[in-house]
C-alpha cells in the first residue's frame, strides 16, 4: 500500500499531451436517467462504470443514501456517548454501533441495524488523538478509527510492529483497542502533472480546483503555501496547512467561483450542501488527471503519515487517483465531501485514496460553500 499526495509538477505544454490518453470514455446512455433524478450527466455513468450499476440502480443507490445520511446524523445525536459509529453494509442497510445494549431499540426505531461493541466513537477518537505523537514514527504509514472492528488501525512497514506495540502501551491506549497491520508501501506526494481542469502554482506545479467557495476556492494544502500565486484561475493561497491537515483557501480576483464541480463528460455537477456521509457510503472524485471515478468510505478521522509529516482527519476510501488529481473534489452525490489528499494504486489497477474534509477548510477559511 503506498501512499501519494495527487499533485505534479511539470510544464504545461508537456502536460496536455498526456492528459488526451487519460480521458474517461465513460457511457453516455444515462443521461435521461440522471436528468430526470436531478443528476448532472456523467455522475452516475461514473458509477455504473465503476461500481458495474445500471443508471436506475445508480440514481436509486444515491437516493438512499441521502436519506440513511440523515438516519446516520439522527442517531449520532441522540445516541450522545454510547454511539460508536455508523457504516453500510451493501446499498442500503446502515448499521449503528453502540457501547450500550439497551440504546439497540433506539437505533432499530429508526430504520438501522444496532451493534453492540466495547468502544465509543468518542473514546476511540480521543485515543487516537493521544497516540498522534507515538505513531509519528516513520515505521508507521497510517492510522484511522474502524468503525466496523471497533478499533484503531495501524498500518506499520514489516518488521517493525514490535516497536509500535512498544510505543502504544507507553501512550497509556487499551492494545485491545489497536490493531496493527503490516504493509510494504509507504506514503508519499505524487510529482507529476497531467493537463486538465487545474490550476498552475508559480508557474509550474499545478492541482486541481476542490470547490469553489466565497472569494475563490479550496484545494489541497500541500498544493502551495500561502502567499504563492496561481493562474488558470489567476490567485494567491491566503490559507494552506500541511502537514496536520491538508487544505488551502485561494482567493481570486478576476475569475468568477461558480458552485459546480466537472464531470469530466461535458456537463458539471451542481453542489448542494456538504453533509457528511457514513462510512460504506458511495462515493466519486472529480480529478484533472483522471476525471470521475467512483467507490465507497472506508473510514472517517484516518491519519496518514506522508513523507512531508503526518495529516489527520482524513476521509479513507477506495476509490483511485493518479498525479495531478490532488486538491480535487469528493462528492457524495451532489454533496461536497472532501478535497484529494493522497493515495496509492492508480486507476487502471485500482487504489486507495485519502481526502481532507471540506468542512474543516471552510472553517478555517472563514468562508463559506458556493451552492448551485
Amino acid at each position: 500500500m503506498r501512499h501519494t499526495s495527487l499533485w505534479g509538477v511539470a510544464v504545461a505544454t508537456a502536460t496536455v499531451g498526456l492528459f488526451a490518453g487519460t480521458v474517461n470514455a465513460v457511457a453516455a446512455g444515462s443521461a435521461d436517467t440522471e436528468s430526470a433524478a436531478g443528476y448532472a450527466p456523467g455522475l452516475v455513468a461514473a458509477m455504473e462504470r465503476d461500481l458495474g450499476l445500471s443508471a436506475a440502480e445508480a440514481v436509486d443507490r444515491l437516493a438512499v443514501q441521502e436519506t440513511l445520511s440523515a438516519t446516520q446524523q439522527s442517531l449520532e445525536t441522540s445516541l450522545g456517548a454510547s454511539y460508536a459509529g455508523a457504516w453500510l453494509e451493501g446499498a442500503d442497510a446502515l448499521h449503528v454501533a453502540v457501547t450500550d445494549a439497551a440504546e439497540a431499540a433506539t437505533v432499530r426505531a429508526a430504520g438501522a441495524t444496532p451493534v453492540t461493541v466495547d468502544h465509543s466513537l468518542a473514546a476511540l477518537d480521543s485515543w487516537t488523538a493521544d497516540l498522534d505523537d507515538a505513531l509519528a514514527a516513520s515505521d508507521v504509514t497510517s492510522y484511522r478509527v474502524d468503525v466496523q472492528t471497533n478499533e484503531i488501525v495501524v498500518d506499520v512497514v514489516e518488521g517493525a510492529t514490535a516497536d509500535v506495540e512498544k510505543a502504544v502501551a507507553e501512550a497509556g491506549v487499551p492494545a485491545s483497542a489497536v490493531s496493527l497491520r503490516e504493509t510494504t508501501e509507504r506514503p508519499r506526494t505524487f510529482a507529476n502533472v497531467i493537463g486538465g481542469e487545474a490550476y498552475y502554482i508559480n508557474g509550474s506545479a499545478r492541482c486541481s480546483v476542490g470547490f469553489a467557495v466565497t472569494g475563490g476556492f479550496v484545494s489541497a494544502g500541500h498544493c502551495g503555501t500561502v502567499g504563492s500565486s496561481t493562474s488558470e484561475p489567476s490567485g494567491t493561497f491566503e490559507v494552506s496547512s500541511f502537514p496536520g491537515n491538508d487544505y488551502s483557501y485561494v482567493s481570486v480576483s478576476s475569475d468568477t467561483p461558480v458552485g459546480v464541480v466537472d464531470d469530466y463528460n461535458g456537463g458539471t455537477v451542481s453542489v448542494a450542501g456538504s453533509s457528511p456521509a457514513a462510512v460504506g457510503a458511495t462515493v466519486c472524485r472529480s480529478g484533472s488527471t483522471t476525471g470521475w471515478h467512483c467507490g465507497t468510505i472506508q473510514a472517517l478521522n484516518a491519519t496518514v503519515n506522508y513523507a512531508e509529516g503526518s495529516v489527520s482527519g482524513l476521509i479513507q476510501t477506495n476509490v483511485c487517483a493518479e498525479p495531478g488529481d490532488s486538491g480535487g473534489s469528493l462528492l457524495a452525490g451532489n454533496q461536497a465531501q472532501g478535497m484529494t489528499s493522497g493515495g496509492s494504486g492508480n486507476c487502471s489497477s485500482g487504489g486507495q485514496t485519502f481526502f481532507q474534509p471540506v468542512g474543516e477548510a471552510l472553517s478555517a477559511a472563514g468562508v463559506s460553500l458556493l451552492t448551485n
